[in-house]
């Protein structure tokens, strides 16, 4: 099973540069150990606020007791507080057809998206299934022109549909457009994170 968990860390006052400088080499050599091990898929810096120490992490584990012992095991965990969210399989997430859908960008930036689907009161079960339709359609284009890297299911929130999804896209603007060119985009509340290179991001070290 596959976890996004937001990991936030806090290093406390008074630690020296010194302890700091071995816990990153220890969490660094980690990374690598768990990228091996096959429960590490990636990292990523968002975006942050001045002063901020946070990454995302694709995680995998058969439940959530061994993410726990995963994340457990991490040198940071000393000073880190992890917030895992657990991701189902989306049935067109591009993976399925994808032996490496999770190798680095060649160019551009990576984002992810948070859809909330609310399909309007009244859509006739016709126009649904074509829209349904019209979007495997499009997300299948986007997939092979290098766009779209992964869909997956979110926990729903007050019974609306979520949906996550890793892109890439030239810019900010690209990547808008990108979205809007999708048949759903207007039944959709979309939550855009631009996301940087993280130090010890398993595609950049297997790259």
């Amino acid at each position: 099973m596959e976890y996004l968990v937001n990991m936030t860390t806090h290093v406390p006052g008074g630690t020296s540069d010194d302890d700091v400088e071995g816990v990153l080499t220890r969490e660094a050599a980690h990374s690598r150990e768990l990228a091996a091990q096959g429960h590490l898929l990636r990292l990523w810096r968002p975006p942050l606020q001045r002063g901020e120490w946070r990454t995302l992490g694709l995680f995998v584990a058969g439940n959530d007791v061994e993410l726990e012992k995963v994340l457990a095991s991490m040198p940071l965990r000393v000073w880190r507080i992890d917030e895992p969210t657990p991701l189902s399989p989306h049935p067109n997430d591009p993976a399925a057809n994808d032996a490496h859908p999770l190798r680095p960008a060649t160019a551009g930036a990576e984002f992810l998206t948070t859809f909330t689907l609310a399909v309007p009161d009244g859509t006739s079960p016709a126009l649904l299934r074509d829209t349904l339709a019209g979007e495997a359609h499009r997300t299948r284009e986007l997939a092979e022109q290098g766009h779209l890297v992964r869909l997956w299911v979110l926990p729903a929130e007050r019974s609306a549909s979520r949906v996550l999804g890793l892109w890439r896209a030239g810019d900010d603007e690209d990547m808008q457009g990108i979205l809007r060119s999708l048949p759903m985009d207007a039944w959709m509340t979309v939550a855009t994170t631009p996301l940087t290179q993280h130090p010890n991001d398993p595609a950049i070290m297997q790259s």
